[in-house]
């Protein structure tokens, strides 16, 4: 790394520490004001954005796969900065930010705070859908609202300097990472970009002018060179990496000889706080039961949109389904979902070392089947070591394992293989028919509480969660430096929730109008987010355009092309 380097960095952190004594200065009210500016940025840069996202990876402007871009970047900025500014509203008037929302109790002595659908925008537009947060066991409904705010319950008492790491691969991660080190850690930010989103670089700074400005945030570029030396700078007090296990683990504990050194002393190479969000391999459990034509046909593309969304450069892609050797529709499912696969738009392999990693997967499984550039391994059973149980893909690679038992024992039997066979604890998905589920009754409840994952999705995606600016993000509380998995610590999270364990969300079985038809009361038609939605990138684009300013009278543009979808 040259001597200009080392200053640039040397310069920023300086400026930094002199941004946080002015960032301890910023009362709630104005620390609300920067998140309305900064929302109000976001509104009016994010063509801009979607127009450098489409650069990136490789898309056309009028491809229908930039819904993806809409809703995964400017919509999920501008909802989370709304969100966050709501949170200290309450905070300057006195309340907690859970205050008005509703609280039940969860399994195991747990409290779940419902976040979604918060008011009637959220009731209509995703009509069906629910999303919890679930507190750790032992911590009541009081507890809960006593503690929510985190860092901006003593806002003087600010945290230093932290460094975030940005991913590469939704471009909305790096920012709501900044957002939440800046509000619920309370420490001013150095936001070390991935190279893959440099050319974002321009938009950023123009949406985060106000933080720039007044010193509590700095943008940087540069490879792991520039990243390492500001890990490891003096005066950074804490890091946050977003990215896979083994970049999180050469930061830690060094590479080669020093790393297999310091993991043996337990002396990690980095001696600061460190939190993460790591991916892994997320599973999707297909419950057996008597499902209609229909029914295979859109769970099939609704898990083949699990994989491949951002054609499955996601952390939270699912990449194992999970479904019973004793399903006398097994093998019309899998057909589905074959034929779902194929349906799916092609695109470009963006993302480094994409081909190489689904060549290595197909070596590693000769008998797996190539869909175009997409591989389905099927065959796979947990009695046996899997390396796609333990390597994280990040490609367009999904596996299929099948177990034994009636709906009961099979679910059993899937919980148990996911919490102790697969390798991260991100998140999981459920896919199960009304009737199965209430058949099941406290079991499957009690499945859900079993299921030692981060983010659980019941008949929706995970990806969902991410999607919920209220709801915790992050691996599911336990993990250690020496064994990383999906990581330590939460993001989004705009409740400030003190220490969550996990995040639950529920969708319709069906989408409308069949779920009307068979007593589902969801006025949702086919999610705007399946790769096989043929409208999804305009449905996507006015929801985000609803985002920046919402009012009843966008709504009926919304509901016709989701419906045309």
């Amino acid at each position: 790394m040259t001597a200009t380097v080392t200053a640039a960095i040397d310069a920023a952190v300086s400026a930094l520490r002199s941004g946080e004594i002015q960032w301890s200065r910023t009362d709630l009210a104005a620390r609300r004001r920067l998140l309305e500016q900064i929302h109000a940025n976001t509104a009016g840069h994010a063509q801009e954005w979607i127009e450098a996202a489409a650069r990136i990876k490789k898309l056309t402007l009028d491809s229908p796969l930039l819904g993806e871009e809409w809703v995964s970047g400017p919509y999920s900025l501008l909802t989370g900065a709304a969100a966050l500014a709501e949170s200290l509203l309450a905070l300057e008037q006195g309340h907690s930010p859970v205050d008005g929302y509703p609280m039940r109790p969860a399994p195991g002595g747990r409290t779940a705070v419902e976040v979604f659908p918060h008011g009637i925008f959220d009731a209509l537009l995703l009509n069906g859908f629910r999303a919890e947060v679930w507190s750790r066991p032992g911590v009541d409904a009081e507890s809960v609202r006593a503690r929510a705010g985190l860092g901006q319950r003593t806002p003087t008492d600010t945290g230093g300097v932290g460094v975030v790491l940005g991913a590469g691969n939704i471009f909305s991660i790096a920012p709501l990472d900044v957002l939440y080190q800046l509000y619920a850690d309370n420490r001013v930010v150095a936001l070390k970009l991935n190279p893959i989103t440099d050319p974002l670089l321009p938009v950023l700074e123009k949406i985060f002018a106000p933080m720039i400005e007044r010193g509590f945030l700095r943008l940087i570029t540069g490879g792991p060179d520039v990243g390492s030396a500001l890990v490891h700078h003096p005066g950074v007090d804490a890091v946050h990496i977003t990215g896979s296990a083994i970049t999180h683990d050469a930061i830690v504990f060094g590479t080669g000889a020093e790393a297999e050194k310091n993991r043996a002393a337990g002396t990690p190479a980095l001696a600061k706080p460190i939190t993460s969000e790591l991916g892994g391999v997320s599973p999707t459990i297909v419950v057996p039961g008597r499902w209609s034509s229909a029914d295979l046909r859109f769970q099939a593309e609704h898990l083949a949109t699990q994989r491949l969304h951002n054609n499955g450069y996601n952390c939270i892609a699912a990449q194992v389904a999970v479904i019973s050797a004793d399903w006398p529709q097994k093998e019309r499912f899998l057909a589905e979902l074959r034929a779902a696969i194929g349906r799916a738009p092609q695109r470009p392999d963006y993302y480094p070392g994409s081909a190489d990693r689904v060549a290595a997967a197909r070596r590693t499984y000769p008998h797996a089947q190539a869909i175009g550039p997409r591989t389905l391994i099927e065959g796979m059973a947990p009695d046996r070591h899997e390396p796609a149980l333990h390597t994280e893909y990040f490609a367009p690679v999904l596996g299929v394992i099948e177990l034994p038992g009636d709906p009961a024992e099979f679910l059993a039997r899937a919980v148990r293989v996911c919490n102790a066979e697969i390798e991260g604890t991100l998140g999981a998905n459920i896919i199960a028919h009304p009737t199965t589920i209430k058949r099941l009754g406290e079991r499957f409840e009690s499945a859900v509480a079993e299921l030692r994952y981060g983010t659980i999705a019941i008949n929706a995606w995970t990806g969902l969660g991410y999607l919920t600016a209220r709801a915790s993000w992050g691996a599911f509380p336990g993990h250690t430096l020496a064994d990383i998995q999906s990581g330590i610590g939460v993001v989004h999270n705009a409740l400030l929730i003190a220490e969550p364990e996990r995040t639950v969300v529920r969708g319709p079985f069906r989408p409308a109008p069949r779920s009307l038809l068979h007593g589902e009361f969801s006025l949702s038609p086919k999610p705007p987010w399946f790769v096989t939605n043929r409208t999804g990138a305009t449905t996507l684009r006015r929801l985000t355009d609803f985002a920046k300013n919402p009012g009843i009278a966008a709504l009926p543009a919304i509901f016709a092309s989701a419906l045309r979808g």
